[in-house]
């Protein structure tokens, strides 16, 4: 079975047909850029190009850089600030004329992840966390996801975890893989003393450079990289479409 896969990202908005059997792509991916400023209207109409792209008719999942509640946009963290409370999946079904479901962003990489990649077969708790401009978060429990967690906004170090540990704090104050290695490993023994999971997977932007910290971890937890990488989003949206 197809299902139309949409990840809306700060950057851009990516999409494809997935076949979710098999969590394959059946196309290539669509990218259009995140309009600016990227409120409610412009970005349903980008999304609308991408479903034209596809001559898609069918169900749509799309993986959202929010809190979703019931298809109520409930958090503006990244995001445009206009978006708080606004009906995502009526705005998003009436602009393109299919039926479409949204979870948050980092729900649906884990999705992916468990079904597909690093995650598959894993009984315990499993926390997915992906490392870009932010931390993104999920969590499973015996294969079950409790949505909408935020643990990137978790107090630590005397602001939220992001603003520590995540990729763009790398940038922002020019550390090295080593030295934002030891952050990062601080937030996931910070983590760890909260939820003693079995396995953390680490996904987003810095998975890619995962051998450049992979001795940094002193965690009891297993901690592998994301194996789907930029198709996560699409395929585990995709999933949860259907």
């Amino acid at each position: 079975m197809e299902i139309l896969g949409i990840d809306v990202g700060g950057s851009g908005i990516k999409g494809a047909k997935v076949d979710i059997t098999t969590g394959t792509l059946t196309t290539e991916r669509h990218r259009i850029e995140t309009p600016q400023p990227a409120t409610p209207v412009a970005v349903a109409n980008t999304i609308k190009e991408v479903v034209q792209h596809f001559d898609w008719k069918g169900p749509i999942g799309c993986g959202f850089p929010a809190v979703i509640q019931k298809g109520i946009v409930r958090t503006a963290s990244n995001i445009h600030e206009s978006w708080k409370q606004i009906d995502a999946v009526t705005l998003f079904s009436e602009v393109t004329g299919c039926s479409v479901k949204i979870a948050n962003d980092a729900d649906v990489a884990g999705l992916a992840e468990m079904h597909f990649g690093a995650g598959k077969g894993e009984d315990g708790t499993v926390v997915l966390i992906t490392v870009g401009t932010g931390l993104g978060s999920a969590i499973f429990t015996e294969g079950k996801l409790l949505t909408n967690t935020e643990f990137g906004h978790l107090h630590f170090k005397g602001d939220i975890a992001e603003k520590y540990a995540a990729d763009s704090a790398r940038k922002r104050e020019d550390l090295s893989w080593k030295k934002w290695s030891k952050r990062f490993n601080n937030y996931l023994e910070e983590l760890e003393r909260l939820f003693y999971p079995d396995l953390f997977i680490i996904g987003g932007g810095a998975s890619k450079k995962f051998e450049k910290y992979d001795d940094a971890f002193t965690v009891e937890a297993r901690v592998v990289p994301a194996q789907l990488l930029n198709e996560a989003g699409i395929v585990g949206a995709a999933l949860y479409g259907q």
